[in-house]
């Protein structure tokens, strides 16, 4: 993890969020309105902000990478969950491939400035 002030709050938060996105993605689904591949925004931008928020809280490099690799896991896993273990819910590859690119979508902000940005507002105290 960085070097944060209250690295196991941030983690938490972000665990929390991933727990969050598992649930909604089990649960009923949402009623709302009829927009064309409207769920494809949602699955990217949802993935995006988890990748992001991974990009805030975990070092670069291979702590990063697990990171990476387990939200695209987990988007795969909960569609194949859905498919199988909801009456409500069905499995849809496409929205996968959604997951997906939200995933690396918030991975690239690793490249940006913006990769840093907790840490500026929450470095761990010196010693």
């Amino acid at each position: 993890m960085k070097p944060l002030r209250l690295p196991w709050l941030w983690l938490g938060l972000w665990l929390l969020l991933v727990a969050a996105v598992v649930a909604l993605s089990l649960g009923s689904p949402p009623a709302g309105p009829d927009v064309p591949a409207g769920d494809k925004w949602q699955h990217l931008t949802a993935y995006g902000v988890l990748a992001a928020g991974a990009v805030q809280v975990f070092r670069g490099g291979r702590p990063l990478l697990v990171a990476g690799i387990g939200l695209v896991l987990l988007g795969a896993g909960l569609e194949i969950a859905q498919g199988t273990l909801t009456a409500d819910r069905v499995m849809d590859w496409r929205d996968a491939v959604a997951n997906t690119a939200g995933a690396g979508l918030g991975l690239l902000t690793s490249r940006t400035r913006a990769r840093d940005a907790l840490l500026r507002a929450a470095p761990a105290a010196s010693a």
